[in-house]
């Protein structure tokens, strides 16, 4: 698997973006709208944690930072995983729900800057149009459940089962890979379950499991998924601002910062994906990924539901 143009031209960037390309503009709105967010909505210095609902030390928002960075050059890398990393660890020190809601803000950043750097547009939606028709409809009916139900650690547990699932599926048979299959229906249902998954628990794995398995062309496997978890992540922020009490100014400020920081992440893990990159390693380098965030996931909830 290889990418090309891993030299940045930050000329060229430029001229293109006066030109209104569609490319850079796409990425500049995406990095501007978090700049923008933690200015507008700053809550002033002795509010910075306000909201937090828990004792947060310097050294936890450090963790906080060195997590966003990481889980930031991941999904620059691979195209996923942010979520996946990112939440199990916020949420065992603040409010789970809370940090379902903040944690909205870097994943919706971070997949609008991939539909523009991948170059991903009206094409993938004629093309699958279901399928994000369905991912919409999923998230609309998860953020419903996550407004009114408290589902606990049930729900992040049965996904780490999904992962953990998926991570011996591939070791067994040697890592299964279908050269663009395209299989409507399966993928569309897989859709539908990441946007409520996304919704409920910020976790969603079966929509990039199933492009890592089903489709190989690297640019289209990262622009795709973002299309698709940037539309989920769009209609779960408005409607946790416009029809739930979920999404408070406070935590768009602190969802805005978190996805600033992110941005360090995301630029070092594009670079590393547009150089050459072998096919096996990276495919170990998911299956290790996975099989990591499903042991988090299991120690994060484990002993809540059976200990």
């Amino acid at each position: 698997m290889t990418t090309n143009e891993s030299h940045v031209d930050p000329a060229a960037f430029l001229e293109h973006l006066r030109a209104f390309r569609y490319r850079e503009v796409t990425m500049a709105l995406a990095t501007l709208s978090v700049i923008a967010g933690s200015i507008v909505f700053f809550p002033g210095v002795e509010g910075m944690t306000s909201g937090l609902q828990s004792d947060v030390s310097t050294e936890i928002l450090a963790l906080f930072v060195g997590v966003a960075i990481l889980a930031g050059a991941i999904k620059g890398m691979i195209g996923f995983g942010y979520a996946l990393i990112a939440t199990p660890i916020f949420a065992s020190v603040i409010d789970p729900t809370l940090a379902v809601v903040v944690l909205a803000i870097p994943p919706w950043m971070l997949n609008m800057f991939q539909v523009g750097e991948t170059d991903t547009g009206l094409a993938f939606v004629r093309e699958e149009w279901v399928l994000l028709a369905l991912a919409i409809a999923g998230a609309i009916v998860g953020v419903a459940v996550l407004d009114a139900v408290e589902t606990g650690p049930l729900v992040p547990f049965l996904i780490g089962v999904i992962v953990f699932g998926y991570v011996l599926f591939q070791l067994g048979q040697g890592f299964v890979t279908v050269e663009k299959a395209h299989h409507p229906v399966a993928m569309s249902v897989a859709g539908a379950l990441e946007g409520f998954l996304l919704a409920v628990a910020n976790l969603g794995p079966l929509l990039p499991a199933y492009f890592h398995t089903f489709e190989r062309d690297t640019e289209r496997y990262i622009g795709g998924l973002s299309m698709v978890l940037g539309a989920i992540f769009t209609v779960r922020i408005l409607q946790m601002a416009l029809f739930t009490d979920l999404m408070t100014p406070y935590r768009l400020w602190l969802g805005s910062v978190i996805a600033v920081v992110t941005l360090v992440g995301l630029f070092v893990g594009t670079y590393l994906r547009r150089l050459e990159i072998d096919e096996r390693r990276f495919n170990w380098f998911v299956i290790a990924l996975l099989f990591v965030i499903s042991l988090n996931i299991f120690r994060q909830t484990i002993p809540a539901l059976f200990l």
